[in-house]
């Protein structure tokens, strides 16, 4: 089974102004990531606008990205659906479309008590042989994976990962407690990177490297080298924009920071949109303060 470590983008999905898929501006996104030294590439997570696609819209995402990625890194797809038949029949169709793992999150349309939600992840796990990552994100599911969770799902080999996004920094040290290396252990918290390397995870799932692939690649090799004196001045110039990634409209504003720094389409699709007055400033002027910085390191 798959272990995966390094930097996982979660990749947004490029849109034309009407709101169609932009297949070309898609791929060109996903080769600067892999290009700049990504490990792994997440596409149709929830960055991505993974609820707002159709299913043909999704099956196109997925093959674009293994076409793209040629095998040079691995390409897992997120897993957003309300009933348990209708993710499995979807794990089935992103494994034939090439994906080489899933990113499964909880059920979109039910806030699942421990019982539940323990009988969701195996249910999909027995419905295809790729290695899944649990995205674990109770600050907007309301579903918590905890350690007792957890400790229901460790014979359920398929189940590599856990994408850890409670904003409680003391759950990384939990899970090494109660697992040793049984779970891939990955930051998916911008914000909290650093300080998640200095407990030990092995991997980041992050949305604003989509906007400054090299510079994350190169923070996360700082603090896997335990070089934290330099790992914290880049984390510093970065953190104020690594905020961005934690707000409701994190789609909006890591779109809009991708087109400031190179020319990427910003479009959303509805209900999400495009940035407007106070909001779209604050998001420029983060993302051009971060741009001058980096210039100084």
């Amino acid at each position: 089974m798959a272990i995966w470590k390094g930097v996982f983008p979660a990749v947004t999905t490029k849109l034309k102004e009407d709101g169609c898929v932009d297949i070309d501006a898609t791929k060109a996104s996903i080769e600067r990531l892999i290009e700049n030294g990504v490990s792994g590439v997440i596409v149709l997570p929830m960055l991505g606008e993974n609820a707002s696609m159709e299913m043909d819209e999704r099956k196109a995402i997925i093959r674009a990205a293994v076409e793209t990625a040629a095998g040079r890194v691995p390409v897992l797809s997120g897993l957003a659906e309300t009933t348990l038949e209708r993710a499995k029949a979807s794990a089935k169709i992103y494994q034939d479309c090439g994906a080489q793992g899933l990113m499964v999150f909880p059920s979109l349309g039910y806030k699942t008590d421990d019982r539940e939600t323990v009988a969701w992840y195996k249910g999909i796990a027995s419905a295809t042989p790729l290695p899944i990552m649990i995205y674990n994100n109770p600050i907007a599911y309301g579903v918590d994976c905890t350690v007792e969770v957890l400790k229901e799902l460790v014979d359920t080999p398929e189940i590599v990962c856990i994408k850890e996004e409670t904003g409680d920094i003391r759950r990384v040290t939990d899970m090494y407690i109660a697992f040793g290396d049984r779970f891939s252990l990955f930051c998916g918290v911008d914000d909290l990177i650093v300080e998640s390397s200095a407990l030990g995870v092995t991997g980041w799932v992050s949305g604003m490297t989509n906007v400054w692939p090299a510079e994350c690649v190169k923070l996360f090799g700082l603090c896997q080298d335990e070089k934290y004196a330099q790992a914290r001045k880049l984390y510093q110039v970065l953190t104020p924009s690594f905020h961005l990634d934690t707000h409701v409209k994190l789609v909006q504003y890591i779109k809009l920071a991708e087109n400031l720094v190179y020319g990427a389409p910003e479009w959303v699709r509805a209900p999400r949109l495009p940035l407007v007055g106070d909001e779209r400033d604050f998001v420029v002027a983060t993302v051009t303060d971060a741009i001058e910085k980096l210039k100084t390191l």
